[in-house]
Order: C-alpha cells, then structure tokens, then sequence
C-alpha cells in the first residue's frame, strides 16, 4: 500500500496537470469565464487534503512552465493579473475551510507579496544577467580586436628588423668593399714603394724624391678615404661647429659629387637646441638628401630652417620625381626603411614628420622640433 506522503505527492502530480491545463485555457481567452473550473480544482485540492501553500506551489509551477511561451512581464497583455484571478478563485474553496476569512486573507496577502517580490527580483536579475552578457561580449570583441592588432603589430615588427638587419648587413658590405677598394689598396701601394725606397741605394735621387713624393700622396689619399669613412658615419662638424656648418659641408660635398644646386637659409637659433635634437635634424637632412641623390633625380635642392611657435622646422624640398608615401611606407624596401627612420628618430625627441610629394611640385620632407626658447633677464 501506499503511505501518506505517496499519496499525498499523486494527488498534488494530478491536480498539478488538471491546473495547468485549466489555467492555459483561462489565459488562451478572453474575460473571467473559469471561475467555476478554478474552484473544482480548488475543492479537489481540499478533498486531497492539500493545503494553501500546495495549492500555491501548484500555481507557481504552472505559471513558470507557461512562461516559456508567454510573457508576463507585459502589463498589457495582462497575463498575469489574469492568472491571479484565477488562483485567488481555486484559493476559495480552501478559504471556505479556514478557520477565520481574516487568517485566509492575511496568508493570501502574503504570498502575493512574496510572488510581486519574487517577480521584481527575478526581472532584476534577468536585467543584470542580460547586461553582464552585453558587457561580456563587448569585452570579447573589443580584446579580440586588440590581438588581431597585436598580431599585425607583432608581424610589421618582425619585418622591420628583418629590414634593419638587412640594411645594417648592406652598410657594412658597402664600407668593408670600400675599405678594400680604397684603403687597402693604397696602404699595398705604399708598402711596396717603401719596400722600393729600402733599395733606394741604386736608385738616383731625382728618382728617389719622386717615389717620396709619390708615397706621400697615396698616403694623403688614404688619409682622405678614412676622413670621408669618419665624416660619413658621425661628421665631426656637428659636434666641433654646429648643425649649420655641419649642413653646409655635407651640401657642399653632395654638390661636388652629384651636381645638385642644393640652397640653404637658417635660423641662427637652431644651435640653441640640445645635441640630441640638432643631432636628428642632421640625420633627417641626410637621408633626405640621400634620397634625393638616389632616386629623385632632382636639380635643385632647398634646405630651410626657421623658427615657428613653439618648434623649430626644417624643410627640405627638390625638383625632382616624386613618389607615393603611402605606398613606399607599406612596401618592403631600405627607402621604406629610411622614411621610417626619420620618423622614429624624430618622434623619439617629441616631434613631428610629415613628407608630401606630387607630380610637378617634387617632395618635402618637413620636421618640426621642440624649441622652447630662454627668457632674457631684465
């Protein structure tokens, strides 16, 4: 046989198929017309022995299940006012049963309290819930955006060292064949004649004076070889005179090389500058002109320093072809490798790059510095 508790949970899984099917035709139509239905389920209740608070949780089990397909937060449709007419009908026959309308009343009052707590809190939560899972998605999006950025980043920085690797492994290629060309060359040279002048004893002297004399230039000339090696890689002028002596010479030399009219004006107070700086316009001013020797083909050159608020700006343009800069900064290239260079060491001091160049108008490479000036003492 079956205990009380059994029986007990066959009568509440019964009535709680009977309650949810009567409560879904009440909700599926219009008016109050279940009344009579909501208060046979009442009675069944109370003929199981079934007590308020069951009755309610039969109630509560129902609603929930219907709230998979309805909504009862919309207080227009009115669901739930509904809903709890009906339950307050299946209620009357227990209230019948009670000892006092009072004490029914005061327990219907309460659970209907706890129902509206339990349904602002569970529209609380499903709003917090709903806006934690925005922000977490927008967290995903916006982190997976800055990988796929840390990736790109992660494979330009690759290219760039490969590029400066490359670059450096060219520059030393250049000096070492330079080195041998010229350097060692003359140093053989001159070995070979002092080898000469050590067997000097059978050679006349007007002979003898002309292999000094010769000895001697092809020193001098090793001389001038190391010096433009020297002057190349760190020209002493900038640090002896300044920047301006330092741009004359270098313009001076690339003339005489390149045949290029290269015209320069300047603001005295550029040497006001510390050494770094001065040092970065230098640089900027050789890679610029290198440049243009290379691949501008230009006639003429312009180099002008002057004074604007707050920085000091070079500007350097020429005649000659011009060139994409977009399209040169995103190739793989040492001319790539140079702009980006000027860039760097520009930045790196707190300033500014910005190169420009047109079809007919030549290019212009233009850097603004940093320059606070000195306030003079009264």
């Amino acid at each position: 046989m079956l205990n009380r508790s059994a029986l007990m949970k066959n009568v509440r899984t019964r009535l709680s198929v009977r309650y949810l099917k009567a409560l879904r035709t009440h909700l599926g139509q219009k008016g109050l017309r279940h009344g009579g239905q909501a208060q046979d389920l009442g009675r069944a209740a109370l003929a199981g022995d079934l007590a308020t608070l069951d009755l309610a949780i039969i109630h509560e089990n129902a609603v929930a299940t219907l709230a998979l397909s309805r909504d009862f937060s919309d207080s227009h449709n009115g669901s739930l006012k509904r809903a709890g007419w009906f339950f307050t009908q299946a209620l009357l026959p227990l209230e019948v049963a009670q000892r006092t309308t009072r004490e029914t009343n005061r327990h219907l009052q309460q659970h209907a309290a706890a129902l509206a707590r339990g349904n602002r809190l569970l529209q609380r939560e499903i709003s917090r819930r709903q806006a934690g899972e925005k922000v977490i998605r927008n967290g995903k999006d916006k982190y997976r955006k800055l990988f796929l950025d840390s990736l790109v980043m992660q494979k330009k920085l690759r290219q760039l060292t490969r590029q400066i690797l490359t670059a450096q492994e060219d520059e030393r290629k250049e000096i070492s064949r330079e080195l041998h060309d010229e350097v060692m060359q003359t140093l053989v040279g001159i070995n070979v004649e002092l080898s000469a002048l050590g067997r000097g004893a059978s050679v006349g002297l007007d002979a003898l004076k002309e292999k000094i004399a010769h000895t001697r230039l092809m020193v001098e000339n090793s001389m001038s070889a190391v010096h433009k090696f020297a002057r190349e890689l760190r020209p002493a002028a900038l640090d002896d005179l300044g920047l301006i002596p330092a741009l004359h010479a270098y313009s001076k030399n690339l003339t005489e090389r390149k045949n290029i009219n290269i015209q320069m004006t300047a603001f005295g107070g550029v040497e006001a500058l510390g050494a770094a700086k001065r040092t970065v316009l230098f640089r900027v001013a050789q890679e610029a002109l290198t440049n243009i020797a290379r691949h501008a083909h230009a006639t003429q050159v312009r180099i002008s320093i002057s004074e604007i608020s707050g920085a000091i700006r070079m500007e350097i343009n020429d005649n000659g072809k011009s060139f994409n800069v977009g399209k040169t900064l995103a190739a793989s290239s040492n001319k790539r490798l140079g702009l980006v260079g000027m860039k760097e060491r520009v930045e790196m001091v707190g300033g500014s790059l910005a190169i420009q160049s047109s079809p007919g108008d030549g290019t212009t490479v233009r850097a603004d510095i940093p320059f606070k000036k000195e306030k003079t003492k009264k």
